[in-house]
């Protein structure tokens, strides 16, 4: 794979994005190599516990774009939504199956526009789906896939809402002390 020809693919494509709609959606954009791949992740400081290394951090939520030599060889670019080890993120009470579910069922309101998408895996996968390669249109593909993106991000702030220990510890009601 030519890394060099694709990373410069990705970084155009960044560089087309509607910086300020990014900034009012608090979404930083990531372009480079991790696993074998080239991507472009979209992602919140807010969804990590690790605000310094958001894009290895262990506990995270993002959204990727990427290319490498099987999805090449089959034609394809790739898109997901990853949610890895929300369980540790600070302030909130989540377990990764009801947070996926949760998710899954607001997405299903947008499905239509993503094409060749599942929510069809465990739960650090919160769904998944690829395009057709085309070179020539590969920019304008992430780019399109990355506006759709920022178009749900508040999904994702949606559902983490629903685990927020303060507010899940204000709904439950009072013990009684028995005399």
């Amino acid at each position: 794979m030519d890394y060099e020809y694709y990373l410069e693919k990705f970084r155009k494509s960044a560089d087309q994005l509607n910086k300020e709609m990014l900034k009012e959606k608090h979404l930083d954009i990531y372009v480079g190599v991790t696993l074998n791949s080239v991507v472009l992740k979209l992602y919140k400081k807010e969804w990590t516990n690790d605000k310094i290394d958001p894009i290895n951090a262990k506990t995270r939520i993002f959204f990727a774009i990427w290319v490498n030599d099987e999805t090449i060889k089959r034609n394809k670019v790739f898109y997901n939504i990853h949610a890895l080890k929300l369980r540790e993120l600070k302030g909130y009470s989540i377990t990764s199956r009801d947070f996926a579910n949760s998710f899954r069922e607001d997405f299903m309101k947008f499905k239509q526009d993503w094409e060749n998408v599942s929510v069809k895996f465990g739960p650090l996968t919160l769904m998944e789906g690829w395009e057709q390669l085309e070179h020539e249109n590969l920019e304008k593909l992430i780019v399109k896939l990355a506006n759709n993106f920022s178009s749900i991000a508040h999904l994702i702030d949606h559902t983490i809402e629903k685990f927020d220990r303060a507010k899940i510890t204000k709904s439950s009601p009072p013990s009684r002390i028995p005399f």
